[in-house]
Formats: structure tokens, sequence, C-alpha cells
């Protein structure tokens, strides 16, 4: 009797499953710690992270800062006058603009993150400082001697094309 070697329905569904995951993953780039920019409200923010130990950080009005491992996070908020100047829908208003990380102790180096030579990101360089941009994803790392200082995470440049009133 010949062997049918192809996947069970179980099987193929829970690969299937697993491909979805996999993909998800890779198109929520800008998400870090469960918070999300356009998305992500200040309720959630302070969900994920706890109570800030600023708020208005960075001089901002609608900012707030975290103490987390290995350094701080600065979480900013869509304000009115940034929905108006960008003609973005006004439900936008209140959720995440911008996640800074400020690392204090990171070892990471645009070689270990695989950053030298990616065509993803566009790098900049002035003095001992070097920032690698990557717009279409809106992740930012800035580099101070070599060593990680700051990572952004910012909408996308689609996201911020999806969000622009019609």
């Amino acid at each position: 009797m010949k062997k049918n070697f192809l996947l069970s329905p179980t099987l193929r569904h829970l690969t299937l499953i697993l491909a979805v995951f996999t993909f998800a993953g890779i198109a929520q780039a800008t998400t870090w710690n469960g918070i999300e920019p356009l998305k992500s409200t200040r309720a959630d923010v302070e969900r994920a992270l706890g109570k800030p130990i600023e708020e208005d950080a960075a001089g901002a009005p609608d900012a707030l800062r975290f103490r987390v491992a290995g350094g701080t996070v600065t979480v900013a908020f869509v304000d009115k006058k940034f929905v108006e100047n960008k003609k973005l829908n006004a439900a936008l208003e209140g959720t995440v603009l911008q996640i800074i990380l400020q690392h204090e102790t990171a070892t990471d180096t645009p070689d270990t993150l695989k950053l030298n030579g990616n065509s993803d990101f566009v790098k900049e360089s002035g003095g001992n400082t070097t920032t690698y941009r990557n717009v279409k994803d809106g992740i930012y790392y800035t580099f101070v001697e070599n060593r990680l200082r700051t990572t952004r995470y910012s909408p996308s440049a689609e996201e911020l094309k999806k969000a622009t009133k019609q």
C-alpha cells in the first residue's frame, strides 16, 4: 500500500497558523513592548510599563518617561497640533507618536545589529555620532562612539500616509 505524504488537515492547519504569526510579527516592526505608534493609547502604555517616573517628559506636555531595564523610555503622544499640521485623522490624538529608548548599558554596535550594508537603513555620521534611519519601518538607531545610545520607534511612512485624512 502506498503511503500518502501529504500533510494531515490538522498539521496543515497548525502550519498555516504558525506562518500567519510569523509574518504578523514582521509586519509590526515598529511595535515595542506591546506599544505601537498611532495605535496604542496612554492607558495601553501605562498598562505595559506601569507608573511613569516623569510626566511631561523632555519638556513635551504629551510625553511620559519610564525606567526600564538598561535605561529609560520616553513615550510621546500625538497632540492636536500634530494632527492639524500633518492633516491626520482626529481620532489619532492621544495615541503614541514615538517611543524613545535611552540605552545606558547597551553594548550593541552597528555590526552586532547588522546595520552596516543593510539597504533598509540610511547611515548618517557626524563627529562621534552615527544614526541609522529606516523610514519605511519607522526605526532609528543612534550610536555614540560606536555604542547604541538611542532607539526610536515612530510610525512608518506607510502608517503616516494611511493616517492622513482622505
